[in-house]
């Protein structure tokens, strides 16, 4: 598995305490990596009894529940409300250091269009677009994200099969084409808000996500 991709290496690792705005806390064990194919800074976040889960699903136990999280400067740090990555992010790591597994950190802001562009994206949607319009007015797709260097981190820490925590159909498609067996898929919670009512609604109704969404109007 994993043979169309180069081998990536850990570089560091390190234990980090972690802390939330609502006081939850946890402990992860941070991985950064040699030879991810796109040259991009991702972390790995060990979080739980993550070794107890490799060995576990070596045993043909339960995989490892991993959320592959593309980040968010305004939703992950800044609190931001047109978004639901801050409270995706929260609720991921506490579920994940419930039962094991692993956080891989991303940095594909934007759906992969960067800082400023999605910004710029916001701008648009301010003048009416959805923001997948927005991305693609851009001069963007829809979403450009690969998880090609999601797929190397996991096989560089020994995870051949995993839980996928995650609303996207995408993540799936693209993890399963690149080798990871996905046993299963667990949605993640829809954190709404008057602010990213719109938000949702496009992503429920544009890339098949969780279309159970209480409307606000």
């Amino acid at each position: 598995m994993y043979d169309a991709l180069p081998v990536a290496t850990v570089r560091t690792q390190v234990t980090v305490p972690l802390r939330f705005p609502d006081g939850y806390a946890t402990t992860a064990r941070l991985f950064s990596f040699h030879g991810l194919v796109d040259a991009r800074e991702h972390l790995a976040f060990g979080l739980g009894d993550w070794a107890g889960s490799l060995d576990r699903s070596a045993a043909g136990g339960p995989a490892p529940l991993v959320r592959p999280h593309s980040e968010c400067l305004t939703g992950d740090v800044f609190g931001s409300q047109r978004c639901d990555c801050g409270p995706q992010l929260r609720e991921a790591v506490e579920r994940i250091a419930d039962t094991g597994g692993f956080l891989l950190y991303l940095r594909q802001e934007g759906r992969g269009i960067g800082l400023y562009a999605k910004l710029d994206a916001y701008a648009l949607q301010d003048a009416g677009l959805d923001t997948f319009e927005a991305n693609v007015a851009l001069g963007h797709r829809e979403d450009e994200r690969d998880y090609s260097a999601a797929a190397q981190m996991l096989a560089t820490l020994g995870v051949d099969r995993i839980t996928l925590l995650s609303n996207n159909p995408e993540k799936t498609e693209q993890l399963s084409r690149l080798g990871v067996t996905v046993t299963e898929v667990v949605p993640t919670g829809v954190f709404l808000s008057p602010a990213n009512a719109d938000y949702l609604a496009a992503k429920a109704s544009r890339a098949a996500r969780a279309s159970d969404l209480p409307f606000v109007s």
